[in-house]
């Protein structure tokens, strides 16, 4: 069975960042990279699964370089407009994969990653493992020693409190044995209205998800997202 949301990066990227841009009105990504990744501020960042932009967007101001990639164009589409239209030059973004990027070795210094990287297991069948061992060789080759990986996945939209999602385990489990470290943060959406909270929530969530919008209220969506980290070695 095809997974709906691949669909929509491949297909529907102007929906997408309709959606997203609700996300995080707390803003606790930021505060979150800034309290994890120190001298942010001298930082070659790379944006993994960068989709519509939205890490590279807000890291634009904050580091000194952005290079950005995702393996859809769609995607891309959006996230080279919005780059753009920043007024900030300090950026690139380009299709590539998680696992070969187009990167000389040892050439930046911090790698981000936004509700990416898991899809290497999710989609990966029983390659899952073997796909993240050859996402972290390819960090380890691209980053120089004592750079950060800092990633960001789900534990649960549409919840107050983090929960492990049946589909991302074997991930989790991942992350922990080969020593990231974690912290959850809110992430909530805030919408503009109802309306709108029940369609984008009922476009990328699903049917059930729309339905929890309108039976609570939820103009605020709760979200729960976890953050991952690791220091390469020096």
């Amino acid at each position: 069975m095809t997974d709906p949301q691949r669909i929509i990066y491949q297909t529907d990227a102007d929906r997408y960042q309709a959606l997203i841009a609700r996300e995080d009105h707390p803003g606790n990504i930021l505060r979150t990279l800034e309290e994890i990744v120190p001298d942010l501020a001298s930082r070659l960042a790379l944006d993994l699964g960068a989709g519509t932009g939205r890490l590279a967007r807000l890291l634009l101001p904050h580091v000194t370089h952005v290079r950005a990639f995702d393996e859809s164009e769609e995607m891309l589409r959006v996230c080279h407009q919005r780059l753009a239209a920043s007024g900030f030059s300090n950026w690139s973004a380009d299709v590539a994969d998680h696992r070969t990027l187009p990167l000389e070795d040892a050439s930046a210094d911090l790698a981000v990653s936004g509700w990416s990287v898991s899809y290497l297991a999710v989609w990966g069948s029983e390659q899952w493992r073997a796909n993240l061992e050859a996402w972290l060789t390819e960090m380890r080759r691209v980053l120089r020693p004592g750079s950060f990986i800092v990633l960001f996945e789900s534990l649960g939209t549409g919840r107050e409190s983090p929960f492990h999602l049946p589909h991302l385990v074997n991930f989790y489990a991942w992350l922990d044995q080969v020593g990231f470290q974690n912290k959850w943060i809110r992430t909530d959406y805030k919408f503009e209205s109802l309306e709108q909270a029940e369609y984008l929530a009922r476009f990328f969530f699903g049917d059930e998800m729309g339905d929890n919008v309108l039976k609570n209220n939820w103009v605020i969506l709760p979200e729960c997202t976890g953050a991952w980290w690791m220091k390469l070695e020096e």
